[in-house]
């Protein structure tokens, strides 16, 4: 026997997958093994039985404790190597912009409070405004169940320019964050293959998954500017939207306004520089995009409607196969219902 270590199997599909890109704040691949180890081998343990890590984000200081479960910041894309050496499959981020952090904790954006800065600057001509956080905006009704009065909608942060004169109307904006959830399998795959003591590289993803943007979008986010937003344009106030890059390149396209008066929306794009060394991402604004609430549904929904006659033929195509409701009486066969989906 030698002392060589046993080559790694190469998985059947080496298609690029996502895998961990920031972790508890950290860039994986500037980790040590070390460091990945003990990140892993946390998770292995009950909850309340994990160490306490710190969140970078969470406050200008980087006081804050991270309470996502997992710990991981963000996803990337990685492409498959195999080291010709060691014979060990390596993980190594895409190029370009395919190859960029996808943000899955909204925390993210909290980069030293950056972003409230651009927003500021940008809507309220102050780049130093007050952040207030978890503002109600909708009561409930009484109902013969309930006396009423309790917050149903909040928004996620207001922030207040500093510059308003004294007796002079509040000067304010709304901000909502957003990342994105993701599809596919656990993050516990990653987890078991980091914890690995003979592993002292960047692996290549255990699981397959992928950024889910039609739950992010259509299902979370358009909800919530159809519900604030109209309030807002009837109160003169803008909404402020953050999302990073290739979030809002899943989006459909969306006309542009001109001016921020006939604007109901900002988009705020987000990017993430490297620095090869550097442990940390640096978060940097990438584009300011204004548009209107419809315009922008339209973006989020992502789909055009398929001309009438199309849309007739596509019916015409299912109906010469599909039974009558006495047809299925007679014969039992089943008509096509309507399922809600599950959350």
């Amino acid at each position: 026997m030698t002392g060589r270590k046993k080559a790694t199997r190469k998985p059947k599909d080496v298609t690029p997958r996502f895998g961990i890109g920031e972790w508890f704040g950290n860039r994986v691949a500037e980790l040590t093994a070390a460091d990945r180890q003990y990140f892993a081998m946390e998770q292995s343990k009950k909850k309340k039985e994990r160490d306490q890590q710190p969140c970078p984000f969470k406050s200008s200081q980087g006081t804050g404790v991270c309470t996502k479960s997992g710990g991981v910041c963000s996803l990337r894309l990685y492409a498959h190597r195999q080291d010709e050496t060691t014979g060990q499959v390596v993980g190594e981020a895409v190029a370009g912009t395919v190859g960029g952090l996808r943000v899955t904790c909204p925390y993210r954006f909290h980069e030293g409070l950056e972003v409230f800065r651009w927003v500021g600057a940008h809507l309220l001509g102050d780049d130093n405004p007050l952040l207030v956080g978890e503002v109600g905006f909708l009561e409930a009704a009484a109902t013969t169940d309930s006396k009423g009065g309790d917050d149903v909608g909040r928004f996620d942060m207001i922030i207040v320019s500093n510059k308003t004169a004294i007796d002079a109307p509040m000067e304010w904006c709304a901000v909502e964050i957003q990342a994105v959830y993701f599809s596919g399998d656990a993050m516990s795959r990653e987890f078991t293959a980091f914890a690995d003591t003979n592993v002292n590289h960047v692996v290549f993803p255990a699981g397959r998954r992928r950024p889910d943007y039609r739950s992010s979008g259509p299902k979370r986010l358009m909800p919530q500017l159809q519900i604030k937003v109209p309030t807002l344009r009837r109160w003169g106030k803008k909404m402020a939207v953050v999302v990073d890059r290739a979030f809002f390149d899943s989006i459909g396209e969306m006309d542009r306004v001109a001016d921020i008066s006939n604007a109901d929306i900002a988009w705020f794009i987000v990017r993430f520089d490297e620095m090869p060394g550097e442990k940390r991402s640096r978060m940097v604004l990438d584009e300011v995009r204004l548009t209107t609430l419809e315009r922008s549904v339209e973006g989020l929904t992502g789909g055009k409607p398929v001309p009438k006659p199309e849309f007739e033929r596509r019916i015409a195509s299912k109906a010469t196969s599909a039974p009558t409701r006495a047809e299925a009486d007679a014969t039992g066969a089943e008509i096509p219902e309507e399922v809600p989906e599950e959350n």
